[in-house]
C-alpha cells in the first residue's frame, strides 16, 4: 500500500512506505468531508447522483446542494492537480525557463484522452477548452509562457493563442508575421503563432516564405473556426462608406460585401484589429473582424457572421526553437528542394505512396538564391522519428536536392 506525501498545501502524492505517517489536515476539505457536508446525498456515490438527477421533479434546494458539493470537489481536485504539476517540475530538476517545462506532445495526449472519455452532455470542444485552461494555469506556476502573435489585441491570431496555450500564457502582440519569427528566434518569445492557410482562401504565402530562411521548427497546429463581423461606431449599415480589413478577411466576405455594400471603398490593412482601430475614428467607416474585437475596442456589431462559407476555418502553426518527441498522432511538414530533372517530383512522392503515408498538402514556392528553382512544402502524416516516415525520408534524401524537416508536431485537437 502506498502512503500519501503532503505537498505544499497539505495535498498528497504517492510514494512507497513501510510505516504509516500522520498527514496534516488538508485544505480544502477532502472529498469524503465535502460529501458529508452536502445537504443531500451525504455518502452518495456517482451512481446515486445519476439516479437523483433522473427524478421527474427534484427539489431545487437539493439540486443546488448537489451542485455546490460537486463544485467543492472540482476545486479540490484542481488544486491537487496543480500540486502534482508542481511535482513534475521538481522531478525534472531546476530548469532554465518556463519553456523547458512545456511538452506539447504530452498536452495533446491528455486532451485526446479527454475526448475519448467524453460521453456528454458537454461537447468535445467545450471539455478540451476547460482542460486546456487547467493545464495552462498549472504550467504557469513555474512561469507563464511568452507567445508572440500577429497583433494588435483582438486578432484571430490572439484567439488561436488562447485556444492552444490557454489564457494563463502571456501573449505578445507583434506587428507582422516576420516579427513573430524574429522574436522567437531571438528568445524574446518562447513560441509564436502564425496563420498558414484558410479553408476557403488557401495559403498565407508570407508565412511559408519565412521557412525558406528561418531556423525555427513547427511545434504544433491550431484550427480555428473564423466568424467575421462588420463593426462600426454607429452600428448602422447605411452609414458605411469605407470598409477596412485584412486582405484575407475581405476575400472571405466578398460575396456578402458585393450584395450588401457593393459601392463602398474597401481597403486592406495589416490586421483586422488595425482595421477596427481605423474604423473607430469615423462614423462612415466600418471594419471586418472577429466579434471579440468589438468588445476590445468598444465598437458596435452592424452585421454578422458575414463570411461566405459556413465552414470558414483558419489553420495556424506554432513555431519554436526545438523539436519534440512523438505524441501518437502527428503530422510532419517538409520543405524539399529538387534537382531539375524529369520525374523529380514523382521520385519524392513515390516512397511516401508506397508506404501508404497520407499527404495532406503540397505547394511550391520560388526558392531563394536560384532563379526558376522551387521548394515544395509538403505535409504528411507521421513523425520524423518513427517508421514508416523515417524510412521514406531516408530514401527521398538520396536523390532530392535538399530535404528540410520543418517540424513534427501533434495533429490539432478540436
Amino acid at each position: 500500500m502506498a502512503k500519501r506525501i503532503p505537498g505544499k498545501s497539505g495535498k498528497a502524492s504517492k510514494a512507497p512506505s513501510k510505516a504509516p505517517a500522520k498527514a496534516p489536515a488538508a485544505k480544502p476539505a477532502s472529498r469524503k468531508k465535502v460529501a458529508a457536508a452536502t445537504a443531500v446525498g451525504a455518502d452518495a456515490s456517482a451512481r446515486s447522483r445519476v439516479e437523483f438527477a433522473k427524478q421527474a421533479r427534484p427539489d431545487l434546494a437539493a439540486v443546488r446542494a448537489q451542485i455546490d458539493g460537486i463544485d467543492h470537489e472540482i476545486q479540490s481536485l484542481i488544486a491537487e492537480r496543480a500540486l502534482w504539476a508542481h511535482q513534475v517540475g521538481k522531478a525534472k530538476g531546476k530548469l532554465a525557463a518556463a519553456i523547458d517545462y512545456y511538452r506539447p506532445e504530452r498536452e495533446a495526449q491528455v486532451l485526446r484522452r479527454v475526448v475519448d472519455r467524453n460521453d456528454g452532455p458537454l461537447s468535445d470542444e467545450v471539455l478540451v477548452r476547460l482542460f486546456r485552461e487547467i493545464m495552462s494555469a498549472c504550467l504557469a506556476q513555474q512561469e507563464p509562457l511568452k507567445i508572440g502573435y500577429l497583433g494588435p489585441e483582438g486578432t484571430f491570431s490572439q484567439q488561436a493563442v488562447h485556444k492552444h496555450f490557454g489564457h494563463s500564457a502571456r501573449g505578445l502582440p507583434l506587428v507582422s508575421i516576420e516579427e513573430v519569427f524574429d522574436e522567437v528566434t531571438a528568445g524574446n518569445a518562447d513560441f509564436g503563432v502564425v496563420p498558414v492557410e484558410n479553408s476557403g482562401q488557401g495559403t498565407i504565402q508570407s508565412t511559408l516564405d519565412m521557412f525558406l530562411t528561418s531556423p525555427l521548427k513547427i511545434c504544433g497546429e491550431v484550427e480555428l473556426r473564423v466568424h467575421q463581423y462588420l463593426l462600426s461606431r454607429t452600428g448602422h449599415l447605411e452609414d458605411v462608406e469605407r470598409v477596412y480589413s485584412h486582405g484575407m478577411s475581405l476575400a472571405q466576405c466578398k460575396n456578402w460585401l458585393r450584395q450588401n455594400l457593393p459601392d463602398v471603398h474597401k481597403e486592406a490593412v495589416a490586421s483586422n484589429a488595425e482595421a477596427v482601430r481605423r474604423a473607430k475614428k469615423s462614423d462612415d467607416a466600418a471594419a471586418i473582424a472577429g466579434e471579440n474585437a468589438a468588445h476590445v475596442y468598444g465598437m458596435k456589431v452592424v452585421a454578422g457572421p458575414i463570411e461566405d462559407r459556413t465552414d470558414n476555418t483558419t489553420r495556424f502553426l506554432v513555431v519554436g526553437r526545438a523539436s519534440f518527441p512523438p505524441s501518437g498522432n502527428d503530422r510532419t511538414s517538409l520543405m524539399v528542394s529538387i534537382r531539375d530533372q524529369p520525374g523529380a517530383l514523382y521520385k519524392i512522392l513515390e516512397p511516401l505512396a508506397r508506404r501508404a503515408i497520407s499527404m495532406n498538402r503540397i505547394e511550391s514556392r520560388p526558392a531563394h538564391g536560384a532563379l526558376w528553382q522551387y521548394a515544395f512544402f509538403i505535409d504528411v502524416e507521421g513523425h520524423v522519428d518513427e517508421s514508416p516516415l523515417k524510412d521514406a525520408l531516408a530514401e527521398i534524401d538520396d536523390f532530392a536536392g535538399d530535404v528540410h524537416v520543418l517540424g513534427s508536431y501533434p495533429v490539432a485537437v478540436p
